[in-house]
This record gives structure tokens, sequence and C-alpha cells, in this order.
């Protein structure tokens, strides 16, 4: 018999959530806190870095921090103009918010795309609706000033998003708010990260459906120096060991590492970007590390986009533009369509991830087949 939790149980886990949100919680005043990251490699006598959007006014926003900040904690950082140019951050930092927003905890201190979807969730089951208002706003921020919602606010994940639930989060605070003023106003910018999947490199024109691909170059910052084996071996060294040990048949393994060298290509490190954009980190949905994740139409992502589709045309409809709602139910038919065509595997009675190049699915039974 499985045992049953007593009214006393439930209540002290209630409890327990109720007092993590303001423990893992990050807002001005725990600005230091936030910026401090111990997956990168940090001397101690030197300040940890906050950038700050170049579209913003930053003398305006570091008056704003002195005051919320005491001169010993400020004296620890250094506030910075994000460089127009990705590739010129020659030091990494945390990347400003303008609100208070929840982290996920551990070692994972700044804000996540599509965890924030979870903890919206738990934040309105809780009642927390300020909090909650002010997680979603601080991705539309996101999409106004970094261009998209990124994998988190550190300047070495502004080379990849996260899974687009933006849409699904607007729409469950809006039932808590009913403030049409404020549906309106994220109307653009759930626009503008849209089209940030639905055009190439993301598209891939041959289906009509999207892919996953990050524009990070090289090993992933956070993953050299914080993911180490008890050995000191990094995530990349034990890639390049098992392509060594093990056959693979999944894919071209020359693609992704070069045997004479002993070496892993820059297309294994784009796709180990690129994996970590897809938010499943890491499994062998698209063969070991998923290193071939590039030249996939995955079930998740184009069901996710068929729901952002769905989503627009439902705003349009609650703001009154008929003409916008029928255009947008359009799309979402015809990425259904296409999801159906390509990814529907009617022997297996599942939906798989397509290859572009072999025109086969891959058979790999994973939670991402229930999301149509």
């Amino acid at each position: 018999m499985t045992p049953t939790l007593t009214t006393a149980q439930i209540e002290a886990v209630r409890l327990h959530i109720k007092k993590m949100w303001k423990t893992l919680t990050r807002s001005h005043e725990h600005l230091l806190q936030s910026a401090k990251d111990t997956k990168l490699d940090h001397k101690s006598d030197t300040p940890w870095i906050v950038y700050i959007s170049p579209s913003e006014d930053c003398p305006n926003i570091q008056t704003v921090l002195e005051r919320s900040l005491s001169p010993k904690d400020m004296q620890q950082l250094q506030i910075r103009t994000l460089p127009a140019e990705v590739e010129a951050i020659k030091e990494h930092g945390l990347l400003y918010l303008p609100g208070p927003y929840v982290v996920p905890g551990g070692r994972f201190n700044e804000m996540y795309g599509w965890d924030s979807y979870f903890i919206l969730l738990g934040l309105l089951h809780d009642g927390e609706l300020e909090l909650a208002q002010s997680q979603v706003d601080q991705l539309l921020y996101q999409v106004q000033h970094y261009g998209i919602i990124l994998n988190a606010n550190r300047t070495y994940m502004l080379s990849r998003s996260q899974p687009p639930v933006l849409s699904m989060m607007v729409l469950a605070l809006f039932q808590h708010t009913q403030d049409e003023e404020w549906l309106k106003a994220t109307v653009p910018l759930l626009e503008q990260f849209y089209y940030y999947w639905v055009v190439p490199p993301h598209l891939n024109a041959a289906t009509g459906l999207s892919r996953f691909y990050a524009f990070g170059e090289g090993p992933a910052p956070e993953v050299l120096f914080s993911e180490r084996d008890e050995e000191g071996k990094s995530h990349y060294d034990r890639v390049k060991e098992y392509y060594q040990t093990f056959e693979v048949e999944d894919y071209d393994v020359s693609l992704y590492y070069n045997r004479e060298k002993d070496e892993l290509t820059n297309l294994f490190y784009k796709s180990d970007h690129t994996m970590r954009e897809s938010g499943f980190d890491i499994t062998n949905r698209f063969g070991p590390f998923s290193a071939d994740i590039l030249h996939y139409a995955p079930v998740c992502l184009n069901s996710f986009l068929y729901q952002v589709e769905q989503d627009l045309a439902k705003i349009n409809y609650i703001l009154g533009n008929e003409q916008l709602q029928q255009q947008w139910s359009d799309r979402a038919d015809i990425r259904r369509d296409r999801i159906d065509e390509f990814l529907w595997d009617e022997e297996q009675g599942l939906y798989f991830d397509y290859h572009f190049q072999s025109g086969k699915r891959r058979r790999y039974e994973f939670a991402t087949t229930f999301y149509p």
C-alpha cells in the first residue's frame, strides 16, 4: 500500500514552498549574489561584471543600483554596457534585468528560459501574483533588449535561446490579471520571439518545420570549468573517451570527432550549444550526446511553435482582431499538417523527430512524442 500524506505533512511542504520563493528571488538588492557565478573560474580579488543593454540608460541604472546596494557591495561589482557584438565580450558576466525574478537554485543562480514557465505555474498556484507578473515581464524585457529569451541571463548564453513557452506564460498570467492593455503590449515581443524560430537558420525550408540552432562556437564556458568529475575530466574529455571506446551507428562520428587528432570538431561544439538550447541536456535523443541535433526537425520545438500560433490567435481574439486571429489560426493549421506529415509514425503510433538529410524519423521513444 502507498502511504498517504497527512494534512500536517502537506501543510509543511506548502509552507516550505512559500518560504523558498523569497530565498530564490533575485532583484536589485541581490545583485552581488546574482552576479556571482560558480560555473566560471573567477579570481577572488576581481569584481563581478554586470552588463546593461546598450539600448538602456546605463548611467541612470547605475545610480538606481547604487541606491539599492551598499558601497561595499558596489565595490565588488563592475557595471558595463554590453557590446553591440557578442564576439566583443572578453569577460563574461550577468545580464541586467530590471525587476525581481525567481531562479531554479543551487548552481543555477540566474533566470532560465523555460524553467521560468514551470516556476510561473507554481507562483500562480501559490497566489504570488506580483512576482509572477515580474517573472513574465523580465522575459519580455529580454526579447526587447537582448533580442530573444536567453537560455539564461549570462553573457555566455547570448548565443542560444530555450524552448518557446513565452506565449503560454503570457496567457497563464492574463487568466489571473485580465489586464488587456498589458496583453496588447506583449504582442510585438511575442511575434519577435516567434520569428526567431521560423526563419533560417532555425527554419528548414524543405519541410517548413523548425529546428534548434545555437550560434555559439567552441566549448561552452560554463561546461569547461564547472562540469568536471572526480578525476577532473570535463564533459568534453568524457565525450572524446566515449568516441575512442565505442562504435557509434546513430550518425557519422567523423562530423563531430577527429580520431587522428583526438579532437572534437567545430560542428560538435555548435551541436553541444544547440542541445542546450533544446532544454534537454544531455540525452541520447539525437544519438550519443545529442550531437546530431542540428539535422533534425524536433517534435518538441514544432509542437511549441504550433502552440505559439494558437496562442497568438487567441490573444488577437481577446483583443478583437478577427483578421489577425484568422491568420494565426491558418499558420497553426499549416504547421499541424506538416507535423503530421513528417513527424507522425503510423506504424509505431508515435511522433518522432525527423532527420532532414535521410528523410527518416528517429524511432527513439521520448516524452516529447506526447507534446502534439
